[in-house]
């Protein structure tokens, strides 16, 4: 089960992996261009988060942006996907530790929703970011599918962008 896509490497971009490791879980690792209590601001601030989080070709526009980045805390996005209705994905935090994990649910399914986790390793000024997504079964990961996984390398790649300019704005 080591099935996944790759970014191509550029000028600002790293390489970013999407792979299935087992019948449940779903890994994306990505060397970000900034340290790791950036990075973690970037997930945890919604001014900095809804910056970057929405692929841009995926058409979508980010309504609303609620991060309460707390251990009980919750978070909810709204997006205009081009219906009558905005979707709403929702969750709760269940592990914040500042510049090194995140852990949240994902609540908008309904019961059997995935856990996502982030860790945020420095590597010498940059950060190695490793996304899981962890599913209660098999059937709730086939039904979801890598989708959502495998736009983390646009989302990744839109990430990197912004810290470049947010040190060039801070004239870094």
């Amino acid at each position: 089960m080591n099935a996944g896509i790759e970014s191509k490497p550029g000028a600002v971009k790293n390489r970013t992996t999407v792979e299935r490791k087992s019948d449940r879980e779903v890994v994306v690792t990505r060397t970000i261009n900034g340290p790791p209590r950036i990075v973690f601001d970037a997930f945890t601030k919604a001014e900095l988060f809804k910056r970057w989080w929405v692929p841009k070709s995926m058409g979508m526009t980010l309504l609303s942006c609620e991060i309460d980045a707390r251990v009980g805390g919750k978070y909810r996005l709204e997006f205009d996907v081009g219906r009558a209705e905005p979707v709403a994905f929702f969750g709760t935090y269940v592990e914040v530790k500042p510049y090194s994990r995140l852990s949240w649910t994902n609540e908008e399914g309904g019961e059997g929703g995935s856990v996502t986790t982030v860790t945020f390793e420095d590597k010498g000024g940059k950060t190695l970011v490793v996304l899981r997504e962890t599913y209660p079964t098999k059937e709730a990961l086939d039904a979801a599918g890598t989708g959502a996984a495998d736009a983390m390398v646009e989302t990744f790649d839109q990430l990197d962008e912004l810290l470049v300019a947010l040190g060039e704005s801070s004239g870094q």
